[in-house]
């Protein structure tokens, strides 16, 4: 008799408690502010009727915290990142639960939305600087690129699910009501976090300097960085483009498209399931393509998903047609971004990893409040659809930039040294 010796399989990222933890938390937080990205618009545009100047303000000022992510990061890596994650989950659910409370009064005002869009894009810069510096911790190096596609599909899932019953909810009880679903979701993101047992590590300077030191410590290293500066820079001029275009994205849909609150939800959904088969398939497309290739097909998709949007009228037929194309481009996305992000970590130094994510925070999101600015501008010199495709022009730039790059030559994810895992997840 003949014994035969089978390989061990490879653990994945799901064997690491805290990291499941980190995914439950994650999902649900995702889902219910998927369900105010239908309701919050469809209260300014359809009930408190928001002028186009308006909306461009209101984008604004939500994009604007992020132009402070520097801070955030610094802040990460100097100290445990679980308490962050907790008490930006708390005052997010508390900002949004003033909405339905005002507006029980009658007293609910444009102005009151712009409040509560500053705290929320506060509480996303502190909750992102944190949550992805410290998915290192929680995995074996060899884990990583699992690690984001579950968390990448996990949160497609989380914005399908979650848009669909926002437009379920909007239409039920009304916008201003829908988003006490997402207060419910930060409140049980902060419960899961609480649970999760981390033997966190944070690695200070050798002497306490001061946070502007640290910050400024984190942008050389990112600038010496090829690899990491050349993504940062591709993802801040995508991320340029894409918010022109976003800042308007809800308006031109739901007010001179026609498309009802429901169906505006609906597109959302349908693209929201392009992005999961794009995250769950993300490390095989970078395995049989390269994982440079995958990440430049990711951009390269971006602006080819505009055409249709520009050339759309008002109807089903068209309604389908902006359906399929966003789940194209969000299938494409979420498998580019997946694997962008874990390259980032990987070649990352772990004493820079909340610096290094803040850096490209502040590079891709931090622009975006300008990017509103020029919407609101463009607008008045132009009309909504042309300041659309100034916006769709732009995403073409990354591309040549990627192509221009190494990054089109690399097939694999680069080895680091080894992060020391948690596998404590539950609570004693």
């Amino acid at each position: 008799m003949t014994d035969t010796v089978t390989a061990p399989q490879r653990a994945t990222a799901w064997s690491a408690p805290a990291f499941r933890f980190l995914l439950g938390a994650e999902a649900v937080s995702l889902s219910g502010s998927a369900v105010s990205t239908v309701a919050l618009p469809a209260l300014a545009v359809l009930e408190l009727r928001a002028s186009t100047t308006e909306v461009a303000v209101l984008a604004f000022l939500g994009q604007l915290p992020n132009a402070f992510a520097l801070w955030a990061g610094a802040l990460s890596d100097r100290h445990p990142k679980r308490p962050q994650l907790i008490a930006s989950d708390v005052a997010a659910a508390g900002a949004l639960v003033s909405i339905p409370a005002v507006a029980l009064a009658g007293a609910l005002t444009v102005g009151q939305l712009c409040a509560v869009a500053i705290v929320l894009g506060a509480a996303k810069v502190v909750h992102d600087a944190a949550a992805i510096s410290l998915l290192p911790a929680l995995v074996d190096p060899d884990q990583l690129h699992d690690a984001n596609s579950k968390l990448g599909a996990a949160s497609s899932v989380a914005d399908s699910a979650g848009t669909n019953a926002g437009a379920a909810l909007v239409g039920a009880v009304g916008p201003a009501r829908s988003v006490l679903a997402d207060a419910l979701s930060f409140l049980a993101s902060a419960v899961l976090l609480w649970r999760m047992r981390v033997p966190e590590t944070t690695i200070a300077p050798p002497a306490r300097t001061g946070l502007a030191r640290d910050i400024a410590d984190g942008v050389r290293y990112v600038a010496r960085q090829p690899t990491i500066r050349t993504v940062i820079a591709a993802l801040s001029t995508l991320s340029f483009g894409l918010a022109i275009m976003n800042t308007y994205w809800a308006y031109y849909l739901l007010d001179r498209l026609g498309a009802s609150p429901t169906e505006f939800g609906v597109i959302m959904g349908v693209g929201g399931a392009g992005g999961v088969a794009g995250a769950l398939l993300a490390p095989r497309i970078a395995a049989r393509i390269g994982i440079g290739p995958t990440i430049i097909v990711g951009f390269a998709v971006s602006p080819l998903a505009q055409v249709p949007l520009l050339c759309a009228g008002p109807g089903l037929r068209w309604q389908i047609v902006l359906a399929a194309t966003l789940a194209v481009q969000l299938f494409w996305a979420t498998a580019s971004g997946t694997s962008q992000r874990s390259l980032r970590q990987a070649v990352c130094d772990p004493a820079f990893q909340g610096r290094m994510q803040s850096a490209s925070t502040t590079l891709t999101a931090g622009a975006r409040p300008l990017a509103a600015a020029t919407a609101g501008g463009l607008v008045l010199l132009l009309d909504v659809r042309a300041t659309l495709a100034v916006g769709a022009l732009l995403q073409v730039v990354p591309v040549a930039l990627l192509l221009a790059s190494p990054i089109r030559a690399l097939r694999t994810i680069p080895a680091r040294t080894a992060v020391p895992p948690a596998r404590e997840g539950a609570p004693s």
